[in-house]
């Protein structure tokens, strides 16, 4: 551990700034080597009229096993990119053709330099039915002795269409060998993370869009393990999901479009850490922190909640500026 103690201190902690409004930001800091994986690292290129097209290597789960960084990164290779009308939010959008991601198993002893390991799983039909064109942006969560992976199955093409997504859940020993077990198939959900109280308590955070929800399950881990012989207890948290709301979008100009659950919750001392993600408008005044001139009219964010450490469908507070 001791080349991952270095890199963390290395990172740092991020700082507390003040705006020029008064206003308090804290900043997370950024490793000044980034990005740390690249697609050419990974062979993610092809040929096309004679020229190297590069593919896409991004969102991965992350978890520590065996005192080393794993890293579940969603691949792409040998697509197109073409033009599309986004119905849902009026404007033209650029999208991918043949956009089938696989996830990828990488290892790293600092958490900076990573290699490959065998492992892939796959969503193009080979492994299973239940989706056929792709899995993406998988959660890692260490749950006894194993790992559970919980990602985004696609059951539409991406860019082609809405109730495209279904949680798929796997699970693993060792990063090596990866157990599919199915997928929540009675509704349109991604960003999905289970959440441990104990052994028996488990809540479920899920993205309706475009707000985030937290439900507990009723029949605890094996709701999660056994999908399909559950889908009444899942239909049951979608029907009355309005029950379940953690946090609400558009209440922020940064989250005007939607939120998202991120990694998997932080137990700390003042309760559960949840870092989310945002789509919406982010100001000029937040923009120059970053050294940027302009504001950015559609954009991703990170943003955070503190949940009660004892009732985690309580939200302690919420920052009001992105991290």
């Amino acid at each position: 551990m001791k080349d991952l103690d270095a890199t963390i201190q290395r990172l740092g902690d991020g700082q507390i700034s003040k705006l020029k409004s008064g206003k308090t930001i804290f900043k997370l800091f950024s490793y000044e080597a980034n990005p740390i994986v690249k697609p050419q690292d990974l062979g993610l290129t092809w040929r096309k009229d004679g020229n190297e097209e590069i593919g896409a290597v991004f969102n991965p789960g992350a978890a520590l096993y065996n005192d080393k960084v794993i890293l579940a990164p969603r691949c792409h290779t040998s697509y197109e990119r073409v033009k599309f009308f986004d119905e849902k939010l009026g404007i033209e959008r650029t999208g991918f053709e043949n956009y089938i991601s696989e996830i990828w198993i990488l290892s790293s002893n600092n958490g900076l330099n990573f290699e490959r390991l065998g492992s892939v799983i796959k969503g193009d039909g080979s492994q299973h039915k239940d989706f056929v064109y792709g899995i993406e942006d998988v959660r890692i969560v260490h749950y006894r002795d194993e790992y559970l992976l919980i990602g985004c199955g696609k059951i539409k093409p991406p860019f082609k269409g809405e109730n495209a997504d279904r949680v798929a859940i796997y699970t693993t020993k060792d990063f090596e060998e990866i157990v599919y077990h199915g997928i929540i198939s009675c509704f349109d959900s991604r960003n999905a993370v289970p959440l441990f109280l104990g052994e028996n308590e488990v809540y479920m955070l899920l993205r309706f869009h475009p707000h985030i929800y937290i439900a507990p399950l009723e029949a605890g881990v094996e709701q999660l393990l056994k999908p399909k012989e559950h889908e009444r207890e899942w239909m049951k948290i979608y029907e009355n999901k309005e029950k379940f709301l953690l946090l609400k979008a558009g209440e922020f100009l940064h989250e005007r479009e939607k939120i998202g659950p991120g990694p998997p919750p932080i137990k700390t001392s003042e309760g559960w850490l949840l870092i989310y993600h945002a789509v919406g408008s982010i100001s000029r005044e937040i923009c120059a922190e970053y050294g940027l001139n302009n504001e950015i009219e559609r954009g991703y964010s990170v943003c955070a909640a503190l949940l009660d450490s004892e009732n985690p469908q309580k939200v302690v507070c919420r920052t009001k500026i992105p991290l």
